[in-house]
């Protein structure tokens, strides 16, 4: 069996985004050699997500919304964790997009379901932040 790693690293110029990172995970596939197997890509960071859905414009503006009426920014105050940083709803965004996604590998292509892509979620951007890509398979 092979095994194959790298990993990518983002810079948001905002607090938040939404980012296809298919065609990037599509590329750590083509160097690993890998045509039959498996690929786990997590997020590195504790406020940033990875996440499997549609490329769709009006959900990446719904899950916005939803994700700022579950856990939202302001005011800072509410959260208790927010003593050092003020990104405790950074933190809740993640646990609920979370952490990683396994997607199967098979004829040297990610086995998707119809419409599904990969996305990095970024909650409390503005710094350099890692997504691990990790293969095995022959």
């Amino acid at each position: 069996m092979k095994s194959y790693h790298k990993e990518l690293w983002f810079e948001v110029p905002t607090r938040r985004a939404l980012i296809n990172i298919t065609s990037d995970v599509e590329e750590c596939l083509r160097e690993s050699g890998i045509k039959e197997g498996l690929l786990l890509c997590n997020a590195m960071h504790i406020t940033a997500s990875v996440f499997i859905n549609d490329d769709e414009s009006g959900l990446h503006h719904d899950y916005e919304v939803w994700l700022e009426k579950l856990a939202p920014h302001a005011p800072t105050s509410q959260y208790r964790h927010n003593g050092y940083e003020d990104n405790a709803d950074a933190h809740l965004k993640r646990q609920i997009m979370g952490r990683e996604v396994t997607v199967a590998i098979t004829n040297g292509n990610l086995h998707f379901g119809t419409w599904e892509q990969i996305f990095y979620g970024e909650f409390d951007g503005k710094r350099k932040k890692r997504v691990l890509v990790k293969i095995i398979g022959e």
